[in-house]
This record gives structure tokens, sequence and C-alpha cells, in this order.
């Protein structure tokens, strides 16, 4: 990061925070106006569920709109396969472990906290273990407080794909 108002972000990352903005500005605004129409056509909308229901998913859908028309324009788009950093763990990264205690094997890429996914092996670069490797080389040997205690892992292998 270079500065505290940008947002490292890989470009899978940003592609899936712009295809949601996209969905959200071409398909759910316009259903979200056609729903409040619709429920201010039954009149009274003192007492309309429908109505008052559409005008908070409206909310929703405008606040998620801007929030992510904010973080795209915050964002530092990281391409992996572009870096020279002569391998060292850094920001979106791909890392593969080895837990010294029990001899398995993991791999993690390290990314921002909007494309983190654990069922995908995503972790957040605020994530405990990934701040631990950040930094760090193959073959070096890094400590990660877990909730069941402090675990040792050896990096095997670091690469940027």
């Amino acid at each position: 990061m270079t500065s505290n108002s940008t947002i490292p972000i890989t470009v899978r990352g940003a592609q899936m925070l712009r295809d949601e903005l996209h969905r959200l500005k071409t398909k759910e605004r316009h259903e979200v106006i056609q729903a409040i129409a619709e429920a201010r056509s039954h009149g009274d909308l003192s007492e309309n569920a429908e109505y008052d229901a559409a005008k908070e998913r409206q909310g929703f859908v405008e606040g998620r709109i801007a929030e992510l028309e904010s973080k795209l324009s915050a964002a530092q788009i990281i391409d992996p396969t572009t870096l020279k950093v002569d391998g060292r763990v850094v920001f979106a990264a791909t890392v593969e472990l080895e837990d010294m205690e029990s001899g398995a094997k993991v791999r993690y890429q390290i990314v921002g906290d909007d494309e983190a996914d654990l069922k995908e092996m995503k972790v957040s670069v605020t994530s405990p273990i990934a701040r631990a490797m950040i930094g760090r080389y193959a073959g070096d040997v890094i400590e990660v407080k877990a909730p069941a205690g402090i675990r040792e892992y050896e990096i095997l292998t670091v690469s940027y794909v």
C-alpha cells in the first residue's frame, strides 16, 4: 500500500467488484424502482409494507453502489504476474506452507479483505497468517497465533500467478 487512501486488490477482485456494481446499477436499481412504483399504485403509503420494503431495499442498493464506487476509486490493482520481488511473500502472492507439527500442506493466496474466502484458499492481507508471511521467503519458518496456540509453518514455495 502506498498510502492510507489506497486499498490493495487483485485483478480478479477488482473485476468481481465491477461485476457487482454493474449488476446493481443495471438490474437491481431498475427492479427496486419498479417495486416502488408498483407499491405506490396501491394507494395509502403510510400503511404500505410493500412500499416500505421497496424503499428499504432501494437504500441498501444505493448504499452498496456508493460503497463499491468508493472501493474501486481507492483500489490499487495488483497483478501478481508483474511483480518483481525476488521470491518474497507480498500481497497477491500464492504461498505453499507446511505445518511443522502435522506435516500437512496448504496453499493460500494473499488477497484484499473483500476477496478473502477460505473455501477458495484466499486469506485476507490483514489476517494473522498473511501478516506472518509478508516479507518472508521460501525456506523461512513463520509463527502464527491461532486459537489453539502458536503454530509454526515452513514456507515451501512462493508464486505469483
